[in-house]
This record gives C-alpha cells, structure tokens and sequence, in this order.
C-alpha cells in the first residue's frame, strides 16, 4: 500500500482542488457575516443618530437601551454604551458618501474603528478604507500605516519616477511610493549596507507588507551574468499586478547620479535574459537613506530606464509637520481652483 492510498493521510494531493473548494467557501461565509455585522451596526447607528438628532432621545437613553439590550439579550455582544456611540459615529461619519459605503462593508468592525475614529479628511478615510480592502491589512499593520502617516507622505510626497516608468508602467504611480517605512529593523545610526540588506531579509515579512500585496520576493544578490562577467543585483520582486521584475538597489548613504547607471545595466540584463516573454519590462528602485529631490529631478529627466528613487526611513515621521504640509497642499489646490 503506498502512503496516497492511506486513508487520512494529509499528504495526498488528489484532493487540494476540493479542500480549495471548501477554503473558498468559508472565506466567503465569513465575509457575508462581516458584511451583515457591519450593516446592523450601520442601521442600529442611523436609528440612534435620528433619535438624538431629533431630541426624542438623550445620551441617558443610549445608557437604557445598551442595559436593556445586556438584560434581554445576554448572549448578544458589542453593544455596550460606548459601542453605539461608536455605531453613531460610524454612520455620521458615512452617511452620504456612496464611494466608502461599499468598503466600510467589506472590512471588519476593528478595521472601521481604526479608520473613523483616526481618520480627519474624508479623503484620509476613504484612502485607508480602499487600502484596508486592497492589502487586506491586519488591524496591527493599519493602525500602524496611520503612524507613518502613509496617507500624508504619499499627497504631499509623490513617488519620484522617471518619464519612461510612468509612460510604460502608467499604473505604477499608485504603487510605488517616495519613502519607505523601516523602523522595525532598528538599525543603529551608523549602520552599513550589509547591516540594512541582512535586516531586510531578516524581517522579510514585514518588509514585504510596507512593499505592497502583489510584490513577492525572487532572491537576494541575484546573479547576473553579462560578458563573461558576474554581478549581483541586491534585491529582485516581482510585482504580480504590473507583471514584471521589480530591481532593488540599497544604498546608506545619500542618493548620487551615479548610481542610476548601475541600476540601468541591472534593468537591461535583467530585460534580456531574465524578464519572459509574457512579462513588461523590469522596473528599478534605488532604495537610499537620502535623497536631494532636485539633484534627483536631474537624474530621471535623461533615464531612459522605467526606474524610481526612494528613501528608506528608520523612524516613524513627525506626523504634525506632514498634516501641516497636507493642509498647505489643500489650501493651495483649493485657491488654483478658484482661480481657474
């Protein structure tokens, strides 16, 4: 008898596309119960908000009803006092907006929490709700992208691509970003770049989720054969959506022309024995501690690479000086509006 014929045995693969099937349905019951838990909450939030709005209740017949509902419903959850306040909230903070009302459905009530109680621009919510759907973020990981100030960083500090990389990767611009977060490798001040590759490695994962969902990881120090010559490319994704190569060079220390040119050889070889036949082109990302936008406005401009500069930080950013930015960015677009 061999091991495929034992029954139980939970090595036998005959069987993955039913356990798939299986998976699949009960992903999907458990984001039907999600999204008729959100809905109740939605309604029983609108119910309380037209009672107080219309002074047939006050906030001591929140307190009654969450009492009411302990007494008469002791299996029932989440509706303590301070939870329908929540469930008002959630539907003033909403109502109205037909763009979010389809996301706040398909996340979960945590995930909502984070969002309309953090969020203070109606486009801050609505990012983080359309994010929180895409990524499938854990609650760990949103509440810690409000800490980077992800939503700040990305109006206020656009990715800095080259023209080639947006003619040829139009979609790229909604993918990429100007800096990266990696303060969870707590590298020390003056560490090297071996220091930042390891870490990066290490906390893969992580990293891997400050990328982006659709990035997956090929290899480290990726050989290159060009000319009887060998080479080693840092880091190489690939980017499920854009279906192509994803280069990654580090750098510690400040970003220097230079380096564009290195990072356009990898792309070639990269493109001409590496990239298959169904993929588009390679992109590729210098990852630097820092950079000078306007000695990298200079670099790109000629780049006839699809290619980006970045930064990676080792601290969160002063979230204050960003929503100061944010609001001066605002006030601005809304005065050239005016004047149009």
């Amino acid at each position: 008898m061999n091991a495929s014929s034992v029954p139980g045995n939970v090595t036998d693969d005959r069987f993955n596309e039913v356990l798939a099937l299986i998976q699949s349905a009960k992903q999907q019951a458990m984001q039907a119960v999600n999204t008729q838990l959100i809905e109740l909450y939605w309604q029983v939030g609108a119910y309380i908000s037209r009672k107080l709005e219309k002074a047939e209740w006050g906030d001591s017949v929140v307190s009654q009803l969450a009492e009411h509902l302990a007494q008469t419903q002791p299996g029932l959850r989440g509706f303590t006092r301070p939870n329908l306040f929540r469930m008002r909230q959630f539907y003033e903070t909403y109502r109205g907006d037909e763009k979010v009302s389809p996301l706040v459905r398909q996340i979960p009530w945590t995930h909502n929490l984070v969002i309309f109680s953090q969020g203070k621009l109606p486009e801050e919510r609505e990012f983080y709700l359309r994010m929180a759907v895409q990524e499938k973020w854990s609650k760990r990981e949103l509440e810690r992208q409000f800490k980077t100030a992800l939503f700040e960083r990305g109006v206020t500090q656009p990715a800095k691509t080259s023209a080639v990389l947006r003619h040829t990767h139009p979609a790229a611009l909604e993918i990429f970003r100007d800096a990266y977060m990696v303060e969870f490798l707590d590298l020390p001040g003056g560490h090297a770049e071996t220091d930042l590759h390891k870490g990066l490695l290490a906390r893969l994962k992580e990293f891997l989720i400050e990328l982006g969902r659709d990035f997956c990881f090929v290899g480290s120090q990726y050989p290159l054969q060009v000319g009887g010559r060998d080479f080693a490319l840092d880091l190489l994704f690939f980017h499920r959506g854009l279906n192509c190569l994803v280069a990654i060079e580090l750098k510690v220390g400040r970003f220097e022309p230079e380096y564009l040119g290195k990072l356009d050889f990898y792309l070639e070889a990269l493109d001409r024995n590496e990239r298959k036949p169904h993929e588009n082109p390679a992109i590729g990302v210098l990852l630097c501690a820092n950079k000078d936008d306007e000695v990298v406005e200079y670099a790109l401009n000629r780049s006839l690479s699809p290619a980006l500069i970045a930064e990676y930080q080792t601290r969160l950013p002063d979230k204050q000086l960003l929503q100061a930015k944010l609001h001066e960015f605002y006030a601005l677009d809304f005065e050239q509006e005016k004047s149009g």
